[in-house]
């Protein structure tokens, strides 16, 4: 439509209030249930849909993408933070339910957005039978969804900006097939969750910006 949203994507969690919250016990013990067996972080991704002026997601898997990376199975599944309250006025998550269920669909470039969308004609009869489920959240809530779950976000149209933390976890026996990117196995080190806090008070202080230090994986 337009309009855009920043992004700050990276692979690795390092010791950033971020990465400590992608590392936290809670985060991944409930991937691990979920995905029912070890993971590892495979990305995390902050979203900030500035009011106003917030772009759109348009319907996609992130199997979608992931298949390309080499991933064989789609032993994946992601949990968005909301940092600012999250409503439909601002551009919330918005997911199909049950989409889970109908593998991976075929996907397609938006010419000159860099976006690759679900098959619009698919997405028809789709939505025709599945309902369309706002994900609104509080700052602080979070919303689990597996790989193949269909989601999409509209504009940010209010005078509210909606940012939001995304965290990635792969199966650990579903490693990537390729190596062209950092998204291969690397072990997490799981912190507890008073990591996250000490780690967030750090940040509000102003002594470290999550982007200061990279992470760099020591890997055999």
């Amino acid at each position: 439509s337009g309009a855009a949203t920043g992004i700050a994507l990276w692979n690795r969690a390092g010791g950033s209030v971020y990465g400590m919250a992608a590392r936290g016990a809670r985060m991944v013990d409930t991937m691990e249930q979920l995905l029912d067996g070890p993971v590892y972080h495979f990305q995390s991704k902050l979203t900030a849909k500035e009011p106003f002026v917030g772009g759109a997601w348009e319907w996609h898997q992130d199997y979608g993408y992931w298949y390309h990376n080499g991933c064989l199975f789609p032993h994946l599944a992601s949990c968005q933070i909301a940092l600012d309250r999250s409503t439909t006025a601002n551009g919330c998550l918005t997911m199909v339910a049950g989409s889970h269920l109908l593998g991976r669909i075929d996907h397609v470039p938006v010419p000159g957005e860099g976006q690759n969308v679900a098959d619009p004609a698919r997405m028809r009869d789709i939505l025709a039978r599945l309902p369309e489920v706002p994900c609104e959240l509080e700052p602080g809530d979070a919303v689990f969804f597996h790989s193949n779950t269909l989601h999409r976000s509209a504009q940010n149209l209010s005078p509210h900006r909606r940012w939001t933390l995304i965290c990635c976890y792969n199966r650990v026996d579903n490693d990537t097939v390729t190596r062209t990117d950092d998204r291969y196995h690397v072990p997490l080190e799981r912190v507890p969750d008073s990591a996250v806090k000490a780690a967030g008070l750090r940040f509000a202080s102003g002594a470290e910006h999550f982007t200061s230090r990279p992470f760099v994986p020591k890997v055999a």
